[in-house]
């Protein structure tokens, strides 16, 4: 969680350091963090709103503090406040983040079978990744177990998914408004010479995978690595993941890519079957 535009009480304090963490050497904890979560979880454990004045003193927090860290919890969604009592509640993005995390369980549950299948057969390295809100973030990975094979951490989470052969893969079937608001909050950044930089290619590469029903990366986000992603459908048909394979650009020739386009779409297809989603139609011929 990112809270921001916090008014702190008393800004040589915004650390918090204990006489346990001093001597145990822990980590340092950020005071203003620390006092919006304490905010949330008195909430969650009231059985009503609570007017600003109840809540400040639950927390032990001033009056101008609370007010101050409530703003901006509201404003992202954490709190919600009742216009006519100007009470304080739990907002709707708590919900939205419980369900996220339930469909992220069941998600990485019901595909780990195909994935490790997919590890099997190719030998490659699998991801299974997902766009949560703007982010690119990836939910499970499976290692190479060839000799020379690509290595997975800069893939955990990442504004990349416009260079990458999974978060292409995801962000192709999005509707129109969801593909710009995120291109509009993660930027087209470079992260090799061959990234797609400008939206029109990006409108041109979305046409191909959807045509195709996979995405490339080739060489777009790291050097040396070719990746393929196809994406993952729900019972409504909506796309909720992507599962990829990473391989060294030097097997990629064209004969092992087609082998393994196959063997990733058939994995993204057992997948989507096992949540009830259907093959989706081609576009953009």
């Amino acid at each position: 969680m990112v809270v921001s535009e916090i008014v702190f009480e008393d800004p040589a304090s915004e650390v918090m350091v204990s006489d346990t963490e001093q001597t145990t050497k822990q980590p340092r904890t950020i005071q203003s963090l620390e006092r919006a979560l304490n905010l949330v979880d008195i909430l969650a454990l009231s059985q009503s709103e609570l007017a600003l004045n109840e809540l400040a003193s639950r927390a032990a927090l001033n009056v101008s503090t609370c007010h101050h860290l409530l703003a901006t919890l509201v404003k992202r969604g954490y709190v919600g406040q009742n216009p006519r009592t100007r009470g304080y509640y739990l907002g709707s993005r708590i919900t939205e983040l419980s369900n996220a995390r339930i469909k992220q369980f069941n998600l990485i549950e019901i595909a780990m079978p195909a994935l490790k299948r997919l590890n099997e057969d190719t030998r490659e390295t699998v991801l299974l990744s997902a766009l949560q809100g703007h982010m690119f973030v990836t939910l499970a990975k499976l290692g190479s177990q060839m000799p020379v094979g690509v290595g997975s951490e800069e893939y955990g989470q990442s504004g990349g998914a416009h260079a990458t052969g999974t978060g292409k893969a995801i962000l192709a079937w999005l509707p129109d408004a969801e593909i710009a608001r995120t291109i509009a909050h993660a930027g087209l950044p470079l992260f090799t010479e061959r990234t797609i930089g400008t939206l029109a290619e990006l409108i041109e590469e979305f046409r191909h995978v959807r045509r195709n029903g996979y995405a490339i990366d080739d060489e777009e986000f790291q050097h040396g690595v070719v990746g393929v992603g196809a994406a993952i459908r729900n019972m409504t048909g909506a796309v909720i993941g992507a599962v990829s394979c990473l391989l060294p650009k030097m097997r990629a020739d064209d004969d092992y890519t087609a082998r393994i386009i196959s063997q990733v779409t058939t994995c993204a297809t057992a997948i989507s079957d096992r949540l009830g989603g259907t093959e989706p139609e081609k576009m953009g011929q």
